[in-house]
């Protein structure tokens, strides 16, 4: 072929394809190189975030004895970093949907890193409380942005990709006291600045990951924007969003009962030792992470709102016989809840997400910030019933927490959902 002929070719070739690019959507990359790769990024990107988070109430003991501080003060530093973690990350979602910000994810990590530096060498309780604001700061900027950044990198498996993330998140969660507890309180108080290394290792990540998003929005600056009419009437979605939040705070105060204080319910009601004790945990927090990480993918087959029903509702003859079981079926009865009542997690999300389209980052704020924020503090109120009425009295008033998984009977179905 002359080459005048073959350049013509090209031409007319190329016009075509720019002709068919605008009829026909480009076909999705390949889940299984860019897609999977940002989800894992996250993904170990949480576990790092909270595993450093994780970091400041294990340190409670150590900075009680350097500092001599007392219980209100504890406290102070509990709401410091709760305040910041948990109540910014609603309005950090609110203002990233309207202004997306790539590179705020190694700045929020950045936030991190100089507040486990302050922890580290601090020479006054005002320099802690600053250390735990900015590592809250830290977490509330993270999770409605990374939270966006794996739906993004999905391919439309939203489920499986918000239990990746989440999973990251419950490891670093498990794995935080155990490093305190094997280097952190043998090395003293400055081996916190150690733990700055591991931050600057989510920074990097983290950028690359921004340039990812970066890249992804550039290229959606041509196609139409992502509709946020709502799919249902306003009352009904502010009253299904009204029950996710109360099914989500509930879940988490009575997961964090069980994960607070179930190794003193043992101790006390069986006899066991701590490390029996701390075993027995461990079976609890490995049914959940298994729990967690399944729930996404069966949501993405059978619908979330199947998962939510089946979770929320499938554990509360369990969650009513523990508090009556033996030393064996509390094992049996432990692993199955947690397996069941955690799946719910990922699918409420996702529920949440779909029924406010366009609003990820301000869900994301509300359910990883507000709602565990909330949970956290009703498993501290339950630590003062425990002192007052003991620890198996607790176990009692907390199995009927799950019954309140029948306002799931409210949530509605959405249009061209299972």
């Amino acid at each position: 072929m002359p080459v005048w002929e073959a350049a013509k070719t090209r031409n007319l070739r190329a016009s075509f394809e720019a002709i068919m690019s605008t009829v026909v959507p480009a076909a999705p990359r390949s889940a299984a190189t860019t897609t999977y790769s940002i989800i894992v990024a996250v993904s170990a990107c949480h576990m790092l975030n909270d595993i450093m988070q994780s970091l400041l109430t294990s340190l409670y003991p150590l900075l009680k004895e350097n500092y001599a501080l007392d219980f209100v003060q504890i406290g102070l530093l509990t709401m410091a970093f709760q305040v910041t973690a948990s109540l910014l990350q609603p309005a950090v979602g609110i203002v990233t949907d309207r202004w997306p910000m790539p590179f705020s994810l190694p700045v929020g990590m950045g936030s991190t890193f100089v507040g486990l530096i302050l922890l580290a060498y601090a020479h006054s309780f005002p320099v802690l409380i600053l250390g735990a604001c900015l590592i809250g700061l830290g977490s509330a900027i993270f999770h409605p942005e990374s939270s966006r950044v794996a739906r993004l990198a999905s391919g439309g498996r939203h489920g499986l990709a918000q239990s990746m993330f989440q999973v990251g998140g419950n490891a670093g969660t498990a794995i935080g006291p155990l490093l305190a507890a094997f280097i952190v309180l043998p090395f003293g108080q400055t081996s916190v600045a150690w733990f700055s290394a591991v931050a600057l290792v989510g920074m990097v990540i983290l950028t690359w990951v921004g340039n990812w998003y970066a890249g992804e929005r550039r290229l959606a600056a041509g196609r139409p924007a992502v509709s946020r009419e709502l799919p249902l009437p306003r009352g009904r979605v502010a009253w299904a969003l009204a029950v996710l939040v109360l099914l989500t705070t509930t879940k988490n105060a009575y997961l964090s009962s069980i994960s607070s204080y179930f190794t003193f319910y043992t101790i006390e009601r069986f006899g066991l030792d701590v490390q029996q004790a701390q075993l027995m945990l461990f079976l609890f927090l490995g049914a959940s992470a298994v729990g967690v990480f399944m729930g996404g993918p069966i949501g993405d087959r059978f619908g979330t709102r199947f998962v939510i029903w089946f979770s929320i509702l499938g554990v509360i003859p369990f969650a009513l016989m523990l508090p009556y079981a033996n030393l064996f079926w509390t094992g049996v009865l432990t692993v199955l809840i947690g397996l069941i009542f955690s799946s719910a997690f990922s699918a409420i999300v996702v529920f949440a997400q779909e029924l406010i389209p366009g609003r990820v980052g301000m869900i994301a704020g509300i359910f990883f910030g507000f709602a565990f924020g909330a949970g956290g503090l009703g498993a501290a109120l339950l630590g003062v019933v425990a002192d007052s009425h003991g620890i198996d009295f607790v176990y009692k008033v907390c199995s009927y927490m799950p019954l309140l998984g029948i306002l799931t009977i409210f949530l509605p179905r959405l249009p061209g959902k299972h």
